[in-house]
């Protein structure tokens, strides 16, 4: 028997104003206006000491990177310009350095690959090709199955230790790549190694959390849907969604049965998605947190409402257990494991997702729930700031480029016209930029 469904109505009584796109453009922009004035070609902005912080030795402009579409959505004019004249003057890829292929991809790569196809201007896809060109070596393993990192001068791939969201994040971005300049390079490489992963999985269906991408042996068993595996399952059904594969169809369709039998759990008076050992299913910790909170989106995209507003209505209890989500609960006995918050997007695309495909308003309320305690506990002179205790509200100085290219996109989608963007037309990555289903839009 279904749980009860989760009215949003509670919460703290700030939550009670109103939400438009306008209101969530305003916000957008004094987190944009405070990255342009304390951290301006740099990659990300730190909002309590209003200085900057990069990722490598030499900056990859990941916020204007990350943000751009986002710009381009939400309408804006004079700051996309800004930020396509910043991104094709100095973004250079030709530096001796080492970088994450997982985050290089999801939000570099996407973002020029999603600015090419809103913007129309080749200098994008031509900083696209080269990045893509400069990592592809990651794929050089025993298994097909990409290392962690990656020098962009010297193509010199290494940490052969990895886990599933690692290896199974690219086709998108890939595929799309060779979509765009015909070579079929770019998206068998990313194929063969989610293959790869597939069918390394347990005797029951299922993955653990590292892999060695040389042996194909695995290092952890722990099962889940959370953190080290969650993108793997997204790129399952949006790969076979956005090129039409029925390889990937059929491996999206194997997994989450066996995911839905084994993870799924119910408890606390709804659905969760808990933690297993891969070969034997048996629970092993009722574990739940805020990247966990993409999966209704996921189970919405593949067709199965009931469990994604279901497992929505779990993600707003624990939303509203401290007036902001924990990044890790223990849904059994609804205590906070780890309280930190970091502007985390995950919840909010799943109420997109649902108020799309259910149509009900009641997304919408709790969307107005995310945005106000968003606006009231994190917002600071110069941006907003992730938190160290949801439980304390102590800010942190910290704001990732995601919370632009995610959070806040979400949000203004959320809240716009249904034909403000025509959901059926893309998918987007899991750092939400936007893929044209077909190529020449």
């Amino acid at each position: 028997m279904s749980a009860p469904s989760v009215s949003p109505s509670n919460g703290p009584s700030a939550n009670a104003a109103p939400v438009s796109p306008d209101r969530v453009r305003a916000e957008f922009l004094h987190a944009w206006n405070g990255y342009k004035q304390y951290a301006w070609g740099h990659d990300e902005l730190k909002p309590l000491s209003k200085t900057h912080s990069d990722w490598y030795p030499t900056p990859l402009l990941m916020t204007p990177v990350d943000a751009f579409d986002t710009l381009l959505l939400m309408g804006l004019t004079a700051e996309p310009a800004e930020a396509k004249d910043l991104i094709l003057s100095r973004l250079d890829f030709d530096h001796d350095m080492e970088v994450q292929h997982f985050e290089a991809v999801i939000r570099i790569l996407g973002g020029l690959i999603s600015a090419q196809q809103l913007d129309g201007d080749s200098g994008f896809l031509e900083l696209a090709i080269d990045l893509a060109d400069r990592m592809l070596a990651v794929f050089d393993s025993n298994t097909g199955m990409p290392y962690r990192f990656v020098n962009l001068k010297t193509h010199k791939a290494r940490c052969r230790f990895t886990n599933p969201a690692e290896i199974g994040t690219c086709v998108l971005e890939y595929g799309t790549l060779s979509r765009l300049t015909g070579d079929p390079k770019y998206f068998d490489a990313a194929k063969r190694a989610m293959v790869a992963l597939y069918h390394r999985c347990s005797r029951i269906g299922l993955v653990g959390s590292m892999i060695d991408v040389e042996t194909g042996w695995w290092l952890v068993k722990d099962s889940h849907v959370g953190c080290g595996i969650d993108s793997y399952y997204e790129y399952l059904v949006k790969g076979a969604t956005l090129f039409e594969d029925p390889e990937l169809w059929a491996m999206w369709q194997n997994t989450i049965a066996t995911v839905n039998a084994y993870v799924a759990d119910e408890a606390s008076g709804g659905l969760w998605y808990g933690r297993v050992n891969m070969d034997t299913g048996k629970q092993c910790a009722t574990l739940f947190g805020a990247l966990d909170a993409f999966f209704p989106a996921v189970l919405a995209l593949g067709g199965d409402l009931d469990r994604a507003a279901r497992l929505e209505d779990s993600c707003y209890k624990m939303w509203t257990l401290h007036g902001i989500e924990p990044e890790l609960l223990d849904y059994k006995t609804m205590k906070v494991v780890s309280g930190s918050y970091h502007l985390r997007p995950e919840i909010v695309e799943s109420a997109y997702y649902l108020y799309h495909y259910a149509g009900d308003e009641k997304y919408r309320r709790m969307g107005a729930t995310f945005f106000n305690s968003l606006v009231e506990r994190c917002k600071t002179d110069a941006g907003f700031a992730a938190l160290a205790d949801v439980r304390a509200g102590v800010k942190t100085d910290a704001m990732e480029s995601y919370f632009l290219a995610e959070a806040m996109k979400y949000f203004y989608l959320l809240f716009a016209p249904p034909q403000a963007f025509d959901f059926e037309k893309a998918i987007f990555n899991t750092e939400a930029h936007p893929i044209w289903k077909n190529s020449s839009e």
